[in-house]
């Protein structure tokens, strides 16, 4: 198997907590928690809004390794209000749907920005 290589985006918390955005490891792709801000730091409020803020990181990583959205087999989705699990699942569809991906909705006490609602991360097979 190859060395990983590594993807970073403009989120803060990569250089500050240690970590890469995605990493790919041979026919690999693991993503990590991708949450709804903006280069800027700033973020929208609404429920739909951040999840597709959050599946455009997740793709924009998985393009920077190779990889495609229909190359997903894995997400998870971090709620922390179970009534906002449509609008975020419609966008899930939209980004993911054609892949279908194995899928986890989970809701959870909270994120790392409390105006935060929803966090995604995914794994895709090459």
């Amino acid at each position: 198997m190859s060395a990983a290589r590594r993807a970073r985006s403009e989120s803060p918390y990569e250089r500050r907590y240690g970590f890469s955005r995605a990493v790919r490891a041979g026919d690999r792709v693991i993503i990590a928690g991708s949450a709804p801000i903006w280069p800027d730091g700033s973020f929208d409020s609404d429920p739909a809004a951040q999840a597709r803020r959050c599946c455009e990181i997740v793709v924009a990583a998985l393009e920077d390794l190779g990889a495609g959205a229909r190359d997903v087999v894995r997400t998870r989705m971090f709620l922390t209000d179970a009534a906002i699990s449509d609008a975020v699942g419609t966008v899930h569809r939209e980004y993911f749907g054609e892949a279908a991906p194995a899928a986890t909705m989970v809701v959870v006490a909270g994120l790392l920005d409390p105006r935060w609602v929803v966090e995604i991360e995914a794994e895709a097979q090459l």
